[in-house]
């Protein structure tokens, strides 16, 4: 299993947070599987090419297809190091995780058919993934609300979990640094909610110009999140000087 493979490679250890995860739990392995079926889900309409220029073709929709893979790797990542650091498997997180992973499976097919839109329009390119897609400029509100309200609960179900750890941090036994981490990914949570509501704010009225800057509103998603690193690297030093001062 990857997870074993990264677990041994200390692979996303952090300086200042001991793992409380042991060996990767059947919860864990369970969503690997979930998240393994979801990339076959970007390929699997994908029909082998008859001719050298199909296969051309089919070779451009590789941009949609990274796109979507970066997506649900940074997902997956983030699941994946909060099961590290705190080892919670218990009833609440279960359902969580579960919500977490129905959610993902349902968020495919909007994710997929954004991106190889955005890509043929862009890239002004059509492949054998685009070229059966149809939708008026009418529907593009409907379908960054839908992109944006599935960004938005997965991005707050990873929130309640975090949130869970960070109020047994008692029985967790994290210490102050640890805490302060804690409450950062909090915060990390909350920056990705807070652009997926603006984007769906402004894809409400159905107006085709804030449509299109509902889209560019995940750019801010960049600049915030590192602002956000920033002040938490300030937040762990000074807790780390007090630390230091009261030892």
């Amino acid at each position: 299993m990857i997870r074993n493979k990264l677990i041994e490679g200390s692979v996303g250890k952090e300086k200042y947070f001991n793992w409380r995860g042991g060996e990767v739990s059947r919860v864990e392995g369970l969503s690997d599987a979930v998240f393994a079926f979801a990339i076959t889900l970007l390929v699997v309409s994908l029909e082998v090419p008859h001719t050298f220029t199909e296969l051309m073709n089919t070779m451009l929709g590789f941009f949609a297809f990274a796109l979507c893979f970066a997506i649900l790797i940074l997902i997956w990542y983030n699941h994946y190091i909060f099961f590290r650091r705190y080892g919670l498997v218990k009833p609440y997180t279960i359902t969580l995780n579960s919500l977490l992973l129905f959610v993902i499976v349902f968020y495919i097919y909007p994710l997929k058919f954004l991106f190889s839109l955005l890509v043929s329009v862009f890239l002004n390119i059509s492949t054998s993934s685009v070229s059966n897609l149809q939708i008026t400029n009418s529907q593009m509100p409907d379908l960054m609300i839908i992109y944006s309200l599935g960004f938005f609960m997965i991005f707050f179900v990873l929130f309640l979990m975090y949130l869970h750890a960070y109020k047994n941090r008692d029985e967790l036994k994290l210490n102050h640094v640890e805490i302060v981490i804690t409450k950062n990914s909090l915060y990390e949570q909350i920056i990705y909610m807070g652009v997926a509501f603006l984007s769906i704010l402004l894809a409400l009225p159905g107006n085709p110009q804030l449509t299109f800057w509902s889209g560019i509103s995940y750019g801010l998603l960049g600049p915030l999140m590192g602002i956000n690193g920033y002040l938490n690297n300030k937040r762990i030093k000074k807790t780390l000087d007090l630390m230091e001062n009261e030892a």
